[in-house]
């Protein structure tokens, strides 16, 4: 539903500028990664993002091709956004500094809202203490199958199935999976980090 009371070419610029967002958390890009792909300032960036401003032509061909997309997608918007998320149409997302054990898997319909929820699976021996998290909000995790140890400042906590875990992620946390089969969960993380 169009807001009467904003201009067309403001929600325009807000939709293109979500649309920008979205492809960016997808691709698992900061805005700092995006702008050394794309040319353009980490600032323009997050204005066009926010939807302020009015971004050239050239700043917007730019991002896409820093997003690796034709520039059209930026304007492949749709005004209405489905509440169901079906198994076989969630978006996978690629979190900076993981390998190919493991996946991610948007549960809501897009990144918009105030909490991102992801279906996590990981092989075994799938570690992430190379690289911690850290990041503003909170998270919550539910393990629905195998084995998981969730580190949390340095605290190792096991989980099996059923067992679930809430802590602050504004402290260093990271995962393992000690078992010998793969580790299914349901990561709840407010506000959304992609």
């Amino acid at each position: 539903m169009k807001d009467a009371s904003v201009p067309e070419p403001e929600l325009a610029i807000v939709a293109v500028g979500r649309q920008i967002r979205a492809l960016r958390k997808e691709r698992g890009l900061t805005l700092d990664e995006l702008s050394e792909r794309s040319g353009v300032s980490t600032g323009l960036i997050s204005q066009v993002e926010r939807g302020k401003g009015n971004p050239a032509f050239a700043s917007l061909a730019q991002l896409a091709h820093g997003l690796d997309v034709p520039i059209g997608r930026l304007f492949h918007i749709t005004d209405q956004v489905s509440p169901v998320v079906r198994k076989d149409e969630r978006r996978s997302l690629s979190p900076h500094g993981t390998d190919d054990s493991a996946v991610y898997q948007l549960l809501t319909p897009n990144l918009d809202g105030a909490l991102e929820v992801l279906w996590v699976e990981t092989s075994p021996g799938h570690d992430t203490s190379a690289t911690p998290f850290r990041h503003n909000g909170e998270e919550f995790g539910l393990l629905l199958s195998g084995r998981k140890d969730v580190y949390v400042d340095g605290v190792k906590y096991s989980l099996e199935p059923g067992d679930s875990i809430t802590y602050p992620s504004s402290v260093p946390h990271w995962y393992s999976n000690p078992g010998s089969e793969p580790a299914v969960s349901i990561w709840v993380i407010t506000p959304p980090t992609w």
